[in-house]
């Protein structure tokens, strides 16, 4: 009897134990939880993915017509999941959700934002006739995986941090809110200033810049075999140029001798017609 009595109590545990366990009482739930590591498993087959938060009126009242048409999905073959934005705030700005509960529709990487009415039967309807087929699909500049959208993740990321860190500052630090908006700024100045000076220095990296030393003008008595020529054109020239100045002043100056003399002839001519006159 005594081995009897030690296995009771074993035996009541594990039956508390598959008492309280989900599919006891039917709560065993078929959505899957996409993560920021796993979401591209939604690139591959057919998925009706729900984007919610907790606090959410409208996605609790949509929970219990996500959750039974999850439990078609099978039948179906299409995987029901969701996400929380409070805690995947990448998948979110991945996504651009910018309304609560928001549903998308994704088949082989092509992504639908579902907008008809959200009852299990609605839902079961869209996949059974394909009527996702009359939606234009997401364009591939703004589908979850291009160069925009992966870049707006971590974006939407930080804007949770600042958005944790200014909770911090007021509810536990007991910061005023011009306080925390006075460190953000500050914060902003100064990681302003290091990106500057990073960019300044990695640009000095890759592109030094040549710096020109001034040359001294050279001198006559130092002047390279080279330039002997040109210095022999230049003085040339220079000969030329005083030659023609001389030429044009003796010119001037016999000018104005002929012209000295045929003034003194004109004078000298002068009186001796008055004198023949009379």
């Amino acid at each position: 009897m005594a081995p009897s009595g030690s296995l009771r109590i074993p035996v009541a545990v594990l039956l508390l134990l598959l008492w309280g366990a989900p599919w006891a009482h039917g709560k065993w739930s078929d959505v899957r939880i996409i993560t920021d590591e796993n979401w591209r498993e939604l690139l591959e087959g057919e998925w009706m993915i729900e984007f919610y938060a907790p606090w959410c009126p409208a996605c609790q009242n949509l929970q219990p017509e996500w959750e039974s048409f999850a439990e078609w999905g099978e039948d179906l073959e299409v995987n029901v999941a969701k996400v929380d934005v409070t805690e995947q705030p990448g998948l979110s700005g991945r996504f651009i959700i910018t309304a609560l509960p928001t549903i998308y529709h994704c088949k082989d990487g092509e992504f639908r934002r579902y907008q008809g009415p959200r009852t299990k039967k609605d839902f079961i309807n869209f996949i059974s006739d394909k009527e996702w087929k009359s939606i234009e699909p997401v364009s591939s500049w703004f589908g979850p995986g291009s160069i925009l959208m992966s870049s707006m993740s971590p974006l939407f990321q930080l804007s949770m941090w600042i958005r944790t860190c200014h909770n911090y500052f007021i509810e536990d630090l007991g910061l005023p809110i011009w306080g925390s908006y006075t460190v953000f700024a500050l914060a902003t100045l100064l990681s302003g200033l290091l990106l500057g000076l990073f960019m300044i220095f990695v640009a000095d990296c890759l592109c030094p810049s040549k710096r020109r030393r001034p040359q001294p003008y050279p001198s006559r008595k130092l002047l390279p075999e080279s330039s002997q020529p040109l210095k022999k054109v230049e003085e040339e020239q220079e000969a030329d140029v005083e030659d023609v100045s001389e030429e044009e002043s003796e010119s001037k100056e016999g000018a104005n001798k002929d012209f000295a003399q045929n003034a003194v002839r004109q004078r000298s001519v002068g009186p001796s017609l008055a004198t023949d006159k009379s």
